[in-house]
């Protein structure tokens, strides 16, 4: 773990209990005098680092000795404009995508999304709380939507599509939004929109499910 995210990062001193506690003393087995880095959710960008003071078996306490602005980002941006999949797949992908630095995700409604999903953007924020902990990544995943795939595009003219056909995407070409379909893919009524886009598909044979590809993306963007 990189730093532990608390309300109280940056008070002279702050007490850890519950499920922090036990991940700290029990799993972790840090001791009295151990040093350790605390955030806040306000900046995450500022490193706090703390001294453990005392242990009283179910509270830890601890002294702030120092803080430095220690940010910690990808240096390349990445959006993913992803056409609507169940939440829950979405929700499994979510550590690595968060690892691997992907900036932005906008959902989109497109022809083959399911429309009864409803995405809880708060889940997803805690969901990536606990990955930027163990990363050290010092932002969340922004996220929007979309209600089409023609209102995406005419925001982003500059997007690639990760489709069947074109070129392969290779890790050297430039791109900085990819349009990523979801299961069943584009219709043929969305491809018609990619006349002035750049299509890309992976040199892979195999056909990849929709939060594959995601990641796929994301690591080749590293």
């Amino acid at each position: 773990m990189k730093f532990i995210l608390s309300t109280d990062a940056g008070n002279s001193s702050l007490r850890l209990s519950g499920d922090d506690y036990k991940y700290v003393i029990k799993v972790r087995r840090h001791v009295v005098g151990d040093s350790i880095a605390f955030r806040n959710r306000l900046n995450l960008k500022i490193e706090y680092r703390y001294v453990l003071e005392s242990i009283d078996g179910r509270d830890a306490t601890f002294i702030l000795k120092g803080q430095t602005e220690a940010p910690c980002e990808s240096a390349k941006k990445l959006h993913i404009g992803w056409c609507i999949i169940d939440p829950k797949t979405v929700e499994k992908v979510l550590p690595m995508l968060t690892e691997m630095g992907v900036s932005k995700i906008t959902f989109i409604q497109c022809h083959r999304s399911q429309r009864n999903f409803r995405f809880d953007f708060e889940r997803f924020e805690r969901i990536m709380e606990s990955s930027i902990m163990q990363c050290g990544r010092t932002s969340l995943i922004e996220f929007n939507e979309s209600p089409s795939l023609h209102e995406f595009l005419k925001a982003h003219p500059q997007s690639t599509i990760l489709d069947f056909g074109g070129e392969e995407l290779k890790k050297s070409e430039e791109y900085e939004t990819v349009v990523i379909g979801c299961e069943g893919g584009f219709h043929e009524s969305e491809r018609v929109l990619f006349k002035n886009h750049r299509v890309r598909h992976f040199s892979s044979p195999m056909i990849l499910r929709s939060e594959s590809a995601a990641v796929a993306v994301a690591a080749l963007h590293l």
